[in-house]
């Protein structure tokens, strides 16, 4: 059975920096690719960063220069720099596997940005 556990969130002031992480567990398959997405009461579930099996990047326009993505193995990282009140939101992480049609989703982490 597949698991997504993360990790990392919390309160920070603006400005701070917080490391969010999510480990995939209990797959056979390798991995496509691994992202962050975040949720807020207001919005909809919108997409932050992702990096492929093969390292390649990309964000969300509000995550560059700010937010990097990296991965070990079967643990995708997410180094937010330079927090705004904006990016308080429930963050969840997504894991894509080859020859698994399933969509799979971390339980999410609540990261809050105070002014």
């Amino acid at each position: 059975q597949v698991q997504l556990v993360e990790s990392g969130g919390g309160l920070v002031q603006a400005g701070g920096s917080l490391r969010l992480s999510c480990a995939a567990l209990g797959s056979a398959f390798s991995i496509n690719h691994m992202a962050w997405y975040r949720q807020t009461p207001r919005k909809a579930r919108e997409f932050v960063a992702r990096v492929t099996s093969a390292g390649n990047t990309d964000y969300a326009d509000s995550a560059k220069g700010r937010f990097t993505i990296s991965k070990d193995k079967n643990t995708v990282y997410l180094q937010m720099n330079s927090l705004k009140p904006e990016d308080t939101a429930v963050y969840y992480c997504n894991v894509d596997f080859s020859y698994d049609p399933e969509d799979y989703w971390g339980q999410g982490t609540q990261v809050t940005v105070s002014s």
